[in-house]
């Protein structure tokens, strides 16, 4: 067992995929030299070159386009956006070449690209720096979408990423980036597509994914005080969604809330509101609610705590659930 930041874990893992596979490359704007913005690549161009750690020109859609085309070449790009709001540019050759190719080929082209994606907010940025662009890319079919939320899952995740056939989007949330937690490195984790209970519990249902996760596991433990017991989902994955575990848990609390950083018009909360739905329809005491940010743009850095969901709006969400 090693203490590592979330950050630090996810540069063990990426390191861990470039000493097991000579294929594998990292691409993006400061990822060399400087090791990121966040220094999640510190030291990986140092060790593995600079033919293998790529610093990049400022233009997103040619580090995705220059991956596909090294993809088809046979080699495994991770490509880093350096923050949320910069996926933008790239995303023609997302949406209209990397989610499409595969199909389009009907399946003889691989094209096994990792795009990590630094996402959320909770660090005064400026404009641009603290998106949350989930529902964009699990609306695109061709792409597998994942989150991961703590250490030990970031270290498992991005290898799992990495070695997987299918282009994926890798969401890192940054604000979590210096949180410490115990990571076995000998642990191979769960499988990518799988969701994972972090707390058992039995009145109500928590349904989060990347930033999150933290924020229920702190309003669960709360609630814990006034003598409710609640369960909290990490997802972990988006798309594919693992909605056994959804259902199981919700057809046994009988109540959920979906909690995410994105605002709550259609985003991704609503697609787990309709699936618990049907699938829970004749088990649910209360309707599925959701939490979320506010149908604005992000705002200005000092307005953002009061933009992000936080403890207490999980808690009220959590009453008004209770009050049906």
């Amino acid at each position: 067992m090693t203490t590592l930041t979330l950050a630090k874990a996810l540069n063990e893992g990426l390191r861990r995929s470039m000493e097991d596979d000579p294929k594998v490359l990292l691409m993006g704007e400061d990822v060399g030299k400087l090791g990121g913005v966040f220094r999640v690549t510190d030291g990986l161009q140092k060790d593995f070159g600079e033919d293998r750690v790529i610093d990049t020109p400022l233009a997103e859609s040619g580090i995705i386009g220059t991956a596909i085309g090294l993809a088809l070449r046979g080699y495994r790009p991770i490509c880093e956006i350096q923050f949320d709001g910069f996926v933008f540019p790239a995303a023609d050759q997302i949406i209209t070449q990397l989610a499409k190719m595969p199909l389009r080929s009907l399946g003889t082209l691989k094209l096994p690209v990792v795009v990590r994606i630094p996402c959320g907010g909770g660090i005064g940025a400026v404009e641009h720096h603290s998106e949350s662009p989930e529902a964009y890319f699990t609306h695109t079919a061709g792409l597998r979408v994942v989150a991961c939320s703590n250490p030990a899952d970031a270290y498992t995740m991005i290898q799992d990423a990495v070695r997987c056939d299918d282009p994926i989007i890798f969401f890192e949330p940054k604000r979590r980036y210096w949180d410490k937690a115990e990571v076995d490195l000998a642990d191979p984790g769960l499988p990518l597509d799988r969701a994972r209970v972090v707390r058992p519990g039995r009145d109500v249902t928590l349904v989060a994914y990347g930033p999150m996760v933290k924020t229920c596991l702190e309003a669960a433990s709360a609630a814990e005080e006034d003598g409710r017991d609640i369960e909290v989902i990490d997802l972990r994955s988006l798309n594919p969604l693992d909605a056994e575990v959804l259902t199981e848990s919700v057809t046994r609390t009988g109540r959920c809330v979906v909690v995410h950083e994105a605002p709550v018009f259609t985003g991704f909360g609503a697609e787990i509101a309709a699936r618990v739905t049907e699938r829970c329809f004749y088990h649910l005491e209360a309707p599925v609610l959701r939490v979320g940010g506010f149908s604005t743009p992000y705002p200005p850095s000092r307005l953002e705590e009061h933009y992000l969901p936080d403890l207490d709006r999980v808690l009220d969400a959590v009453d008004r659930s209770f009050a049906y």
